[in-house]
């Protein structure tokens, strides 16, 4: 039966990841993975995270499935986390939340609920987005095209350009955009801006899909759910895929959450019952333990606070070393000017570098990033960033 099967090629961010694995560089860098790492190396789990988990085990007295729709102190908590509890509680039950394996899981169930209600929609997607929007929402069936947003001569958004994409987009059409930490650039909308492309969504009857993976990553947990409040807000129709692997720290637990706000309570109810259908179709149910245990958390003032100021060590931290990069770049040599490096949000920013000299970095001295140039701001230390400046220096200035 499977003779005829060819070996697809890897993903091409978990494929580098595993190229990198296999080298035997004993000082190679992987600035490629997007995950949150300490000086010394390793992805530590949140403290208050590990006191959730410790309680919830000490309280857990069943492993009966639990409900479909997923833990009910998550789907409460983490809508009040993304929306703000007045919001939350001004749209009552016009928003239905349910809890998904991972950001990767609320980005398809949103999918097929797009599918169910109107397979012939278009989803625009940022130039460029995160390489796997594509085939989580195509393999669904959706049709994807694109919108102008990232100018590489500035290394910053296109705002005029992006509105003018913005501007052709079909009415009726859905708008995929991300919340904050725009991956992979780091290059976010300001508020300012964000009131402008809200304003074209009312205008053109076009529909938000936000994709939220870093809230509490760029700036603050609310100035990072500006943009997502503003639509909910102002908009009759959203859609919003979350994750908290980032800003709790639970990677391998798979938590995210799809939510639909609709016009009516009965619209609402109707989109959460094809959700739930296509979960069960696809895996039933989420997996429980990750998600009780953001819920337990943020059920608690103690440790939703003790989080709160984790979160901000980690902000601070990755600010810190992206300035030193910008910095740090820009001393060692004159050629490119590294100061956007320092103006990026969240995980992510592109370096802007040809990509010959990517595939240097990687050949000469075991630096990996993304041929994009995109690399994991998160993989810098205090330790290997006067290696990698010294390193993307010498090669660039060849």
């Amino acid at each position: 039966m499977f003779e005829q099967l060819k070996t697809l090629p890897a993903d091409p961010i978990l494929g580098l990841n595993q190229i990198f694995q296999q080298d035997n560089n004993a000082d190679k860098i992987n600035l490629s993975i997007g995950v949150y790492q300490t000086a010394q190396g390793t992805t530590p789990i949140f403290a208050a995270v590990k006191k959730a988990e410790q309680q919830l085990i000490d309280l857990q007295t069943t492993k009966a499935y639990a409900p479909q729709a997923g833990d009910p102190a998550f789907v409460e908590h983490i809508t009040n986390l993304l929306l703000g509890d007045e919001l939350a509680k001004t749209l009552g039950d016009r928003v239905a939340t349910v809890m998904t394996p991972g950001g990767c899981g609320a980005l398809r169930m949103n999918a097929e609920l797009l599918i169910q209600s109107n397979p012939n929609a278009t989803v625009w997607v940022s130039d460029p987005t995160w390489a796997n929007h594509y085939p989580l929402l195509q393999s669904a069936g959706l049709t994807l095209k694109t919108y102008n947003y990232y100018s590489p001569e500035t290394h910053g958004v296109d705002f005029a350009a992006m509105v003018e994409s913005l501007n052709a987009i079909p009415k009726g059409d859905v708008v995929l955009l991300h919340g904050c930490c725009h991956n992979p650039t780091g290059a976010d909308l300001t508020k300012a801006q964000w009131d402008t492309v809200i304003d074209i969504l009312a205008e053109r009857d076009l529909m938000p899909f936000i994709d939220v993976a870093y809230q509490g990553f760029g700036d603050s947990l609310v100035d990072d759910a500006y943009g997502i409040r503003l639509a909910v807000s102002r908009l009759p129709e959203v859609l919003i895929a979350s994750s908290c692997s980032k800003n709790f720290g639970v990677y391998r637990e798979r938590v995210g959450a799809a939510l639909v706000i609709t016009t009516s309570e009965a619209q609402t109810a109707a989109a959460k019952s094809h959700i739930l259908s296509a979960a069960r179709r696809c895996y039933s149910m989420p997996p429980s333990h990750g998600g009780a245990v953001v819920g337990h958390l943020l059920s608690s003032e103690s440790l939703t606070q003790e989080w709160k100021s984790e979160l901000e060590s980690v902000r601070t931290r990755m600010n810190s070393l992206r300035q030193g990069l910008a910095t740090g770049l820009n001393q060692a040599q004159s050629k490119i000017d590294f100061s956007f490096v320092s103006q990026s949000k969240g995980m992510f920013c592109y370096l802007g570098i040809p990509q010959q000299d990517v595939l240097t970095l990687r050949s000469e001295f075991g630096i990996y990033l993304l041929e994009s140039t995109r690399i994991n701001v998160a993989g810098l230390s205090e330790q290997n960033l006067p290696v990698i400046v010294e390193r993307v220096a010498d090669v660039i200035t060849r």
